[in-house]
């Protein structure tokens, strides 16, 4: 044990980060195996078998937890769900606009409203959970609950919103302590825990010879070119030049200072496919575990059929819609402009204030439609190809942009944080030298 903590105090920073981030996780993935009390876990798992759906991409987005009704069930998904909510509700109520104006303190006070709204969410989904497992016929003489009841259904909504706290709280831990973002790393981890077993389906159906070399090569191809169009987009970037006036320049005359402003052509990230999945699976969700006749529940659960137009349709509309809205709030062309005009700096060509607004508008609208676009290619494309044309793609493309999306900004923050250290480490020598020669 002395060993240990020597040897975890002799590392940087850094490493201690991608330790931490990587424990995390491995805790993580322990805990998608802890299944819920009183539940028959064999007899579940026959509702999933086959299911390459909707219900499906939940299961594997959230590492298998769902087919194996563990405790972290739900996942990240309830949160992730929170957070659109309150986010539309900023836009739109006055007083939630104003709270994140006030910096912290009020990004502090917004988070928590997330938490309290993720934790009903949370109820509800765990009580639908719980109904739908104790209403479940036997498979092969099993039940898929041992003692169905009030108790049953208390301990489930208990376990499944405790195990949702918990993976709040942990993705929280590794966005302070560890790299990455802490939600999409969760969300990424369980992605990756499922990709041997698609892999190993596909060869599987290769050897029996439903699936010919020549599809396996085909699908091996897309999955490399959809990673290739992934990593090509996500570091593409337009570049709007800035000029700083110098008030001395070498040969007398009036001379400017040239930057750039990066602005990128998916500036929403991952979180629009995720935001648009999220809302597309909780139809599908409540419906799957709560059966009922009534007309308009097969309406709409025929609506959000996976592969249907419609379906196809309103995942390309809501990919389209949150890609927008996470832009509008990460990049404020107001806020930009105004710090500009404040550091004295200016586009060439463009007056400072309201037309450096409408400009950077102009801008980050038209990048931001290219980056629909590719959004929609990604995501949209492989169920397509998969529902219409019969190729068996079992990783799908939201999937991998979840996860190339979320290593490339991994990475780039590892190597952001070793050029900070370097610079520091510069710094700190350069100051050693000035006081040795004073």
């Amino acid at each position: 044990m002395k060993h240990i903590t020597e040897l975890f105090t002799k590392m940087s920073d850094l490493q201690k980060r991608i330790l931490f981030t990587l424990v995390a996780l491995i805790v993580y993935r322990i805990g998608s195996f802890i299944p819920l009390p009183g539940v028959n876990a064999s007899a579940v798992v026959h509702l999933f078998q086959g299911d390459s759906g909707m219900f499906g991409m939940f299961d594997a987005f959230s590492g298998g937890s769902l087919s194996r009704m563990s405790v972290l069930a739900l996942n990240i998904f309830p949160y992730i769900s929170a957070s659109i909510v309150i986010q539309l509700l900023t836009a739109t109520s006055k007083g939630l606009a104003e709270l994140r104006k006030e910096g912290e303190s009020g990004r502090i006070k917004i988070n928590q409203y997330t938490r309290y709204l993720a934790i009903v969410l949370c109820m509800i989904q765990g009580y639908a959970i719980a109904k739908g497992l104790s209403a479940m016929a036997p498979v092969n003489g099993q039940m898929a609950v041992v003692n169905p009841g009030l108790l049953f259904e208390i301990t489930t909504v208990v376990a499944l919103v405790g195990g949702t706290a918990f993976v709040m709280w942990l993705a929280e831990q590794i966005t302070a302590r560890g790299v990455g973002q802490g939600a999409s790393m969760l969300i990424m981890a369980g992605i990756i825990a499922e990709v041997p077993s698609g892999i190993a389906k596909i060869f599987s159906l290769g050897s029996v010879g439903q699936v010919s070399p020549a599809m396996i090569a085909l699908i091996v191809g897309f999955v490399i070119g959809i990673v290739a169009l992934i990593a090509l987009v996500e570091q593409s970037q337009r570049r709007i030049q800035i000029l700083y006036p110098r008030q001395v320049a070498a040969n007398g005359m009036p001379a400017s200072q040239s930057s750039y402003l990066p602005i990128k052509i998916n500036m929403s990230g991952v979180m629009g496919p995720v935001f648009a999945s999220s809302i597309m699976m909780l139809p599908a969700f409540i419906l799957r575990f709560l059966p009922t006749e009534a007309l308009w529940a097969q309406h709409v659960a025929a609506f959000f059929t996976y592969g249907t137009l419609s379906y196809m349709v309103m995942f390309t509309v809501l990919i389209a819609f949150f890609a927008f809205f996470q832009t509008a709030v990460v990049f404020n062309s107001e806020d930009t402009s105004n710090n500009l005009k404040n550091a004295g700096g200016y586009i060439p060509g463009v007056r400072p204030g309201e037309q450096t607004m409408k400009f950077l508008d102009d801008i980050v609208s038209r990048t931001t439609s290219i980056g629909v676009i590719y959004l929609i290619v990604v995501c949209v494309l492989p169920i397509v190809l998969n529902t219409r044309f019969g190729v068996p793609i079992v990783v799908g493309g939201t999937s991998v942009l979840i996860t190339a999306g979320v290593i490339l900004d991994t990475t780039n923050q590892i190597q952001s944080y070793l050029v900070a250290k370097q610079y520091a480490s510069v710094i700190k020598k350069a100051n050693k030298k000035s006081r040795f020669r004073v």
